[in-house]
C-alpha cells in the first residue's frame, strides 16, 4: 500500500452507513472511491455527490450510488486530494481542473477530509500554480487582472487544445511562486470580473490525513 492509498483508506474508515459523502477529485480521491466501492460491496449503504463527470464514472463503476448535489442536504464527509497543504490547512487545489465543483462540495459538508502523501506538505503555498477558473469570454482580460496581483498566469492546455472544464469554462495556472496571504489573494481573485473560482481553500479543511511511503498515516486537525 503506498502514500496515496493508505490516506485514502484511513479516509473512507471514517464514512458510516447511511452517510451522504462526497467524492472528490484525482489520483489520490480515486483510491477512496475504489475502497469505498469495496465496502458498498460488503453491504455498506451510502449516497454520493461526485466533484467531477470523471468521479461520477469511476464511482457508479464500482456500484456506488451517485445522486446530484441538488438531490442531497448536507454532506457528512467529503474527501479529497490536494496539490498543496500548508500549516494552517490552507490548501492549493485544482491540479485536476475539477476545483469549482470541489471547492462547492467542500463547503456544503460537515467534514472535509484532506488526503495527501508527504510531498504535499510545504510551508508556504504557491510553488505548484495556482488554478483559476474563468469564462472564455475575455479571458486575456481576466488574465492581465490576474498577473497585476503578482503572478504569471497561463492558460491551461491539454493534448493542444485549451483545456475546458466540466463547467465548460478555462483554467489559468497562475505561478506565484510564493502565497504569503492565503486569505487576502482569494479575495483579491475572487473580486476580478471573468473569475469564476480560484484554487485556494482557506480555512475549509476540517483534517488532513497523510500517508508515508511505508503506509503509515498521520492526521493533523485545525
Amino acid at each position: 500500500m503506498n502514500a496515496k492509498q493508505a490516506a485514502a483508506f484511513k479516509a473512507v474508515s471514517y464514512i458510516k452507513d447511511g452517510m451522504i459523502v462526497g467524492l472528490g477529485t484525482g489520483s489520490t480521491a480515486y483510491w477512496a472511491i475504489q475502497y469505498l466501492g469495496e465496502r458498498v460491496q460488503q453491504g455498506l449503504k451510502v449516497t454520493a455527490v461526485a466533484t467531477s463527470d470523471e468521479t461520477e464514472r469511476l464511482a457508479r463503476e464500482v456500484n456506488i450510488d451517485v445522486q446530484p448535489l441538488d438531490k442531497v442536504d448536507i454532506l457528512d464527509i467529503d474527501i479529497d486530494g490536494a496539490d498543496e497543504v500548508d500549516k494552517n490547512l490552507n490548501l492549493i487545489k485544482g491540479g485536476g481542473g475539477a476545483l469549482l465543483r470541489e471547492k462547492i462540495v467542500a463547503v456544503a459538508s460537515k467534514m472535509f477530509i484532506v488526503i495527501a502523501d508527504e510531498s504535499k506538505l510545504v510551508e508556504n503555498l504557491g510553488k505548484f500554480p495556482l488554478p483559476v477558473e474563468v469564462i472564455p469570454f475575455g479571458y486575456t482580460h481576466t488574465a492581465k487582472k490576474l498577473a497585476a496581483l503578482g503572478c504569471k498566469p497561463v492558460l491551461r492546455v491539454k493534448e493542444g487544445k485549451t483545456s475546458i472544464t466540466d463547467n465548460s469554462n478555462y483554467i489559468l495556472d497562475c505561478h506565484f511562486n510564493v502565497i504569503a496571504d492565503p486569505a487576502a489573494l482569494q479575495q483579491q481573485i475572487n473580486a476580478i470580473a471573468g473569475v469564476v473560482e480560484s484554487g485556494l481553500f482557506v480555512k475549509v479543511a476540517s483534517k488532513v490525513i497523510v500517508g508515508s511511503a511505508d503506509g503509515a498515516v498521520k492526521e493533523i486537525a485545525k
